[in-house]
């Protein structure tokens, strides 16, 4: 009897599964890396230079990854994105074993992985167009957000308990073992390439020339290009709250990792309660909804009571907010630009946009520390430098949501922007 591969939500539920595995090994190495780090040198800036040299390769290099995942085979993309980010790990687990790690290495790393994810975002979310009918999209953006909900949760308490009876060589040895599960997941199912459409017949040409299509296609959209400006302010200060939310747990408590263990966890709690809801729900019917009130509920409830918070339980309910509104932010985002951005395009587009709002992001995590320490630190005296930039940051978020809730563009972008632009 002749198999058949799965189809629609199971297929997309097993690749969603083998992700899941993946991002719990992967998420308990990087746990095992902030250890080992904060062991040989003490300091918080060796910790947020490995998140950087990590996350710039995925800002910069999605462009030229859209372009080249609209032109190559969606599945194999992904299939290599996991393999290269694998090898990555198992380069630091010989020089592990071998006694020659140093920190630098990890800097390396995370520039290699940085970069085989600027693949791996564009390939995953188009592949959702092509796997899902578009009543799914939100469920399925859901779905994504829940898996990092998952591994925030779980990497934590497996990576700490599994350091009590093995060393780092043992973790990632187990993260090697979970990429096989997310490969083998992807083999199992199809993932249909789109047809051709009349945006990707124009867009077609040099590499260069494709690069540079994503970008003309927002700035000829009014609607996404309003899109995109509110995630670039939005974003900015999202990332001085993230940033600075271990280290104010960390000053405020008398460094207690403990304190910062149960507001992370929590955290994680939050995001897994968020992404859930969504993916049985589906959110607002009118997607751009989810994302300003999502906004506007993370940047009230969560960043803001990190902010003036002073207690482990104030940063906690922060965390938990500020994780259980993400999804909806992100999943309705992503929804949105699914329904209405073809499917043979959406490589390029997802990457130009993902580049745009990316760099504010980049740049908050760059002037969170500075901010905080010698901005208002002088000011407010301390670790309350950081509870005033957070606080700020809170602010700003909510006038920038709020700015879009009040943009025509942005609140009827389901209905300005063209039908025949509909994904098919």
């Amino acid at each position: 009897m002749k198999l058949t591969s799965p189809k629609g939500m199971p297929a997309f539920t097993l690749v969603w599964f083998g992700q899941v595995v993946s991002l719990v090994g992967s998420a308990m190495t990087w746990f095992g890396f902030t250890i080992w780090a904060w062991q040989k040198t003490g300091q918080a800036t060796a910790l947020s230079t490995i998140s950087f040299f990590a996350f710039l390769p995925t800002v910069l290099f999605t462009p030229v990854a859209g372009a080249l995942v609209d032109r190559w085979n969606r599945k194999l993309v992904m299939m290599l994105s996991d393999c290269a980010t694998a090898l990555g790990t198992l380069a630091v687990l010989i020089l592990y074993l071998s006694g020659g790690l140093q920190i630098w290495h990890l800097y390396l790393v995370g520039i290699l992985a940085g970069f085989f994810t600027a693949f791996q975002y564009p390939a995953y979310n188009a592949a959702v167009t092509t796997m899902l009918p578009r009543e799914h999209y939100a469920r399925a953006e859901g779905m994504l957000g829940l898996a990092a909900a998952l591994s925030g949760i779980l990497a934590p308490v497996l990576g700490a308990a599994l350091l009590g009876v093995m060393d780092m060589g043992g973790i990632m040895l187990i993260d090697l073992a979970t990429f096989l599960v997310a490969i083998g997941t992807l083999l199992l199912v199809r993932v249909p390439q789109p047809a051709a459409s009349e945006a990707g017949k124009i867009g077609r040409g040099s590499l260069w020339q494709e690069m540079l299509f994503g970008f003309r296609y927002i700035r000829e959209r009014k609607s996404l290009r309003a899109l995109v400006l509110l995630f670039v302010a939005a974003n900015f200060f999202l990332a001085i709250a993230a940033t600075l939310m271990a280290p104010l747990v960390l000053d405020g408590s008398g460094e207690s990792r403990a304190a910062l263990a149960t507001v992370q966890s929590v955290g994680a709690v939050g995001g897994i309660v968020g992404g859930g809801l969504l993916s049985v729900w589906g959110g607002f019917r009118r997607r751009v909804r989810n994302v300003l009130w999502g906004g506007i509920g993370a940047c009230l409830l969560g960043v803001l009571t990190l902010g003036l918070g002073r207690a482990v339980l104030a940063w906690a309910v922060g965390s938990f907010f500020f994780s259980f509104f993400e999804p909806f932010v992100e999943g309705g985002n992503m929804a949105l630009w699914q329904s209405r951005v073809e499917a043979d395009v959406q490589g390029r587009v997802f990457s130009a946009r993902h580049l745009l709002v990316q760099i504010p992001y980049l740049l908050g995590i760059l002037v969170s520390g500075p901010l905080a320490e010698y901005g208002l630190g002088p000011l407010a005296g301390g670790g309350s430098g950081m509870s005033l930039a957070v606080t700020l940051a809170a602010v700003g978020g909510l006038a920038a949501f709020g700015l879009g809730a009040a943009s025509r563009s942005v609140r009827r972008a389901e209905d300005l922007l063209p039908a025949s632009q509909e994904a098919s």
